[in-house]
């Protein structure tokens, strides 16, 4: 992750804007902004930002740990400062986040139990028989595999330790994946239509990372063929209304984007935040 270097040349002075309303009910202050180009400080969320649309930038908050939308290299050259949030605030990011994706892996998992409407009870085979498949061992995806491996059978694939060769047979055997991948240009449709094609029928996948890792398209024929299941926190636009959400939520469950947001997390940035205003 880039290096911040953090200035207090009046900070709490700025002219703010944001694309989020994540600490609207915490920071006042954000409830007064100006246009792109008024902009002194931009406060984001997991939206694209322009910067060309704002000359007078001084500096950009990030509300979250995700920062395939923070533009670095043209920040750098304009000498805009990129702050993040805190250690202390990230630790709640991450653990908080891990324990939603476990919530939607077991969610997943325990489908179809039966029916109160004639008390009809379905079969199931034991959790600990079932094969959980983590792709990306970073921060979030190494916590939710240690969360899973007292419940479930864990398989992990990471591209630093591992080889693509091994992704079709580990896709075969899952009952359940998770992504917990950066979005990169390389991992962009990293779940494709091929390596949707390799799940097991009734098999799951759980995306709490960033839309685009699935290709929409791929999947919407999946799940419209009602071969698997899926439970997403994140999508391509959100607020999401794209051709997905018919299926919700007998095939295709959604959340709207909440998997680290617990309030100590809001606190925390809400804390960062005032320690810059208040330099």
């Amino acid at each position: 992750m880039p290096e911040v270097i953090l200035r207090g040349d009046c900070l709490g002075f700025m002219k703010y804007w944001k694309n989020t309303a994540t600490l609207d009910h915490l920071v006042p202050e954000l409830l007064d902004t100006v246009d792109a180009v008024e902009a002194e400080m931009a406060v984001i969320g997991s939206k694209p930002i322009n910067l060309s649309e704002m000359p007078n930038l001084k500096a950009i908050f990030k509300c979250g740990v995700g920062i395939d939308n923070v533009p670095f290299d043209e920040a750098k050259k304009r000498d805009i400062q990129v702050i993040l949030p805190s250690e202390k605030t990230k630790g709640y990011i991450f653990e908080e986040t891990a324990n939603f994706a476990v919530h939607l892996i077991l969610m997943m998992l325990y489908k179809n139990l039966g029916s109160v409407e004639n008390w009809e009870k379905n079969q199931r085979e034991f959790l600990g028989h079932k094969k959980v498949l983590v792709l990306g061992l970073g921060n979030i995806g190494r916590q939710v595999a240690s969360k899973l491996n007292p419940l479930t059978s864990v398989l992990t694939y990471d591209p630093i330790e591992n080889s693509e060769d091994e992704l079709e047979g580990l896709f075969n055997q899952a009952d359940a994946i998770t992504l917990h991948m950066p979005l990169l240009d390389s991992t962009r449709g990293f779940v494709n239509a091929e390596r949707l094609s390799w799940m097991k029928d009734g098999s799951a996948l759980i995306n709490t990372a960033r839309g685009p890792i699935v290709e929409e398209r791929a999947l919407y024929e999946e799940i419209k063929n009602e071969r698997i299941f899926a439970a997403f926190d994140v999508f391509w636009q959100e607020p999401y209304e794209g051709i997905l959400r018919q299926f919700h939520p007998a095939r295709f469950v959604m959340t709207p984007h909440v998997a680290s947001n617990c309030s100590n997390f809001l606190f925390g940035l809400a804390d960062d935040f005032r320690s810059l205003i208040n330099i």
